[in-house]
């Protein structure tokens, strides 16, 4: 048998398998986003029911519509109102002690108005009737400011582009809320996993935790719109470290398990248990593997790496804020020009790459973002080809269109909504092939798996990343390990390199629930989907840094 497969299929089985098996699903996307998603269990009418039921910023709608009409009156020739709560869990353990449990709750009511053609934004966790009038009024004066501001730059007043007013609700479809799961019962799972995995010779250490996230808002617009939605998200982790206490050496692996918009079955469903003695021989595997010879060649990106790269290359740089040099203090503007799409070549035939705020288990998958628009799906890349943008209903006009691509979102009651990342995804190739094919198709190059550390410059052209792990690829056979692994690239000359890619059944999703933008800085959950893909890039030898 080709060492190829044998040890393809020993490395993917590593922390990866259950992924790709709760992942699975996720290839197909539903065509609207206010049903649960193709395949969604039995449970979720009355799960969504009962959610719906026990809400508690229901009871204060009222609050809600108050500011609205009390915006308007001061004024405001639009204005939206959100109620929110935001509950975040977060159980945590290493080696074979419980770390204290974290358990994070805020609430309250966010105004935002337009006046004058400015915005203006003010927030309360006082829910009273003169609280939330307060508050509109200040959303208000300050519009009005801003207003003044933007005329004596030479600025247009701000405008909105037409959108339905939807009475509607959404619910995340799941099975079992995670927030109904006790901690010391997550407590009790994290600390079995750090256990196999520290039953691996070599492995000195094991960390393990479980995120939970609950945003439930009400959004009521002065357009008539009604919006309630609650979303569920959940995140595992594991890593295990070994040491080599003779030489000094130490190297960390991580699972490739994704964070999920999903219950708690998701976690219960991935099979952790059973792979966690594979990340602690990953582990020691790393430690004592051949440095990495840099230089150029070619690399078979997974899909639990190439996520992040699609992040930061594709995603930032589209977001139309900053391509108009409107967000540049936080992370930096982007290399791409409003009149690039359409024209502006960014990679090969082979890519294409659409946003799709609908896609199953995505962490920004919503019914409708935090001004009402509905969730959709759209193409950013076609053939290589740029095509469109990430936009708002104040931002669409920019570029000439007619609607908002639903890509608001404010975290909390108290974040000041503005333009975020929906999520993006590599579209697989139609050739079906799969993650063999492509490296039995390389004769010299580098198979890297799992998210590692990266960086990109200020207009997202040059970057560089790294993986969990890293194989040596001979004549189409993953021949042996490799540690000190980072791959550089320039954002087109990488993508336009793209000469191979996973069919259907190699596409999973990958993502982050800290995706920051702004000052004060707020963070986005999203998620990004590819299959495996082959690209020319330049290897950097890390030695030295964190494993």
């Amino acid at each position: 048998m080709p060492s190829s497969r044998r040890q393809f299929l020993a490395v993917s089985s590593v922390g990866s398998a259950a992924w790709l098996a709760g992942a699975g699903a996720a290839a197909a996307a539903p065509k609207g986003a206010r049903k649960p998603a193709p395949g969604a269990s039995p449970p979720y009418d009355d799960q969504a029911a009962q959610a719906l039921a026990r809400s508690p910023v229901v009871s204060d709608e009222d609050l809600a519509r108050r500011a609205v009409e009390a915006a308007v009156a001061a004024g405001a020739t639009y204005a939206d109102a959100r109620l929110v709560l935001l509950r975040r869990e977060h159980v945590q353990v290493r080696d074979d002690r419980s770390q204290p449990v974290r358990l994070h709750e805020r609430y309250g009511l966010g105004v935002r108005a337009l006046a004058e053609g400015g915005w203006g934004f003010a927030a309360t966790q006082v829910l009273s009737a003169r609280a939330v009038t307060e508050a509109a009024q200040r959303a208000v004066a300050t519009a009005r400011h801003s207003g003044t501001l933007r005329q004596d730059l030479g600025q247009p007043p701000v405008e909105l582009v037409a959108a339905p007013a939807v009475q509607g609700q959404w619910v995340t479809p799941h099975e079992i809320d995670p927030f109904d799961v006790a901690p010391v019962d997550k407590a009790q799972l994290l600390l079995e996993l750090t256990a196999a995995a520290r039953r691996v010779p070599g492995v000195a250490y094991a960390d393990a935790s479980l995120q939970a996230v609950a945003e439930d808002k009400l959004l009521v617009t002065s357009d008539g719109a009604r919006i309630h939605q609650i979303l569920l998200r959940v995140a595992p982790e594991l890593t295990a470290t070994a040491v080599d206490r003779r030489r000094g050496g130490f190297a960390s692996r991580s699972h490739e398990a994704p964070a999920m918009l999903a219950g708690w079955e998701y976690v219960r469903d991935l099979g952790l248990l059973a792979q966690a003695e594979g990340i602690g021989e990953d582990a020691v595997r790393k430690l004592h593997a051949a440095s990495v010879e840099p230089g150029p060649t070619t690399v078979v990106l997974a899909p639990s790496n190439l996520w992040l790269t699609i992040h930061e290359s594709i995603g930032h740089p589209t977001e139309l804020d900053r391509v108009m040099g409107l967000e540049a203090d936080f992370a930096g503007t982007s290399f791409l020009r409003p009149d690039d799409a359409g024209t502006r070549k960014i990679g090969s035939e082979k890519v294409h790459l659409v946003a799709d705020r609908t896609q199953p288990g995505g962490l920004a998958t919503v019914g409708w973002d935090d001004e009402g628009v509905a969730a959709q799906r759209w193409d950013l890349v076609r053939e290589g080809v740029l095509v469109g943008w990430q936009t708002t209903r104040d931002q669409a006009a920019w570029v000439g269109e007619t609607a908002s691509r639903g890509c608001l979102y404010g975290e909390g009651h108290d974040g000041v909504p503005f333009q975020r990342m929906p999520n993006i995804s590599l579209q697989p190739g139609p050739e079906g092939y799969t993650t063999e094919d492509l490296i039995n198709a390389t004769e010299d190059g580098i198979y890297i798996t799992g998210r590692g550390s990266g960086s990109i410059d200020q207009q997202r052209r040059n970057f560089q990343f790294s993986g969990q792990m890293c194989w040596e690829i001979k004549r189409g056979r993953l021949r042996r390990p490799l540690r000190d692994v980072a791959y550089q690239g320039q954002t087109t000359d990488f993508w336009g390199s793209c000469d191979m890619i996973g069919g259907k059944g190699t596409y999973r999703l990958g993502g982050t629930y800290h995706d920051g933008k702004g000052q004060p800085v707020q963070s986005n959950a999203v998620s990004h989907g590819c299959p495996p893909a082959r690209f020319s890039a330049t290897i950097v030898n890390t030695e030295g840094a964190d494993r």
